[in-house]
């Protein structure tokens, strides 16, 4: 990959985790800030109780994707980043630029997606 491009996807891939640890950080206070006041009456406990449970998957998937973030920083560092996890291959460059903390090929995530590629930790 062209040293260009390159720099392009790490500078856009660190704009990226600045932005989601700033969101899983603010979620994360959000989530303790529902705690603060015992909520009253049965409503204002399950209120307060779905807040919580929709916050903490929110935050999940949050970390989930900053772990993608981190781990395309990685491989950038490594010099294997745009080459597919599984099977070796060059990563189709629409597709990094679309989503560039993608680990696989559009064949292998479509096998991965089926549960046919062993090996594979998603």
């Amino acid at each position: 990959m062209e040293k260009k491009k390159l720099e392009n996807f790490k500078k856009h891939l660190e704009e990226r985790q600045k932005d989601l640890r700033k969101i899983v950080a603010r979620t994360e206070q959000d989530g303790r800030d529902a705690d603060v006041g015992t909520a009253q009456d049965i409503a204002d406990r399950a209120a307060n109780s779905y807040t919580k449970e929709f916050l903490f998957h929110q935050s999940n998937n949050e970390r989930q994707l900053l772990q993608m973030v981190e781990g395309a920083l990685a491989r950038i560092r490594e010099g294997s980043f745009g080459e597919c996890i599984h099977c070796g291959n060059e990563i189709n460059a629409k597709r990094l630029e679309a989503v560039p903390w993608t680990r696989y090929c559009i064949a292998c995530q479509e096998k991965m997606e089926k549960g046919q590629l062993e090996g594979a930790n998603a």
